[in-house]
């Protein structure tokens, strides 16, 4: 009977084994883009648009995207009401929006990320902004986070 209930036991957890997913790693793999294989339209666009959602900080305006700019998700989430809330934020902690400067662009197998040290006119602020391009040059997302010297993959597709 023992041996019985030893079998059953073992059986059990033979079936409840977990299974192995398989997963394509390239999908997850980021790696750093030197300036020679960067397309210089977008790169300038992935800054004329990072710098507008900032600058609005400043003017207080807002002049929205378009379908030719951003995807319709990035377009619905950047609204005048959404980025008013955030400024008012960003310009008590951080003062004046002054100009955003390249770090790196970064590649995953879809997208092409731009980090951006955003500068300010007060010294504590340390901030960056991530523009993330997909394959049909169009903003995928724009993202606004505290500057880390070293590059975060891990926060990369959050």
């Amino acid at each position: 009977m023992k041996k019985a209930g030893l079998i059953i036991c073992l059986l059990l957890l033979i079936g409840c084994k977990s299974k192995t997913v398989s997963r394509d790693t390239e999908d997850l793999k980021i790696k750093k883009v030197s300036g020679t294989e960067v397309d210089a339209n977008q790169q300038r666009k992935a800054y004329d648009l990072g710098k507008r959602v900032l600058e609005t900080c400043n003017t207080s305006k807002f002049k929205p995207f378009n379908e030719t700019e951003v995807t319709k998700s990035v377009m619905e989430n950047t609204t005048e009401e959404r980025l008013t809330k955030t400024c008012q934020r960003f310009r008590q902690y951080y003062g004046s929006f002054i100009d955003l400067k390249l770090d790196g662009v970064y590649k995953t197998k879809n997208e092409i990320i731009y980090r951006y040290h955003a500068l300010y006119t007060k010294k504590v602020a340390n901030k960056e902004l991530r523009v993330f391009v997909n394959e049909d040059n169009l903003i995928s997302s724009i993202k606004s986070m505290d500057w880390d010297e070293k590059f975060d993959a891990k926060l990369a597709d959050q």
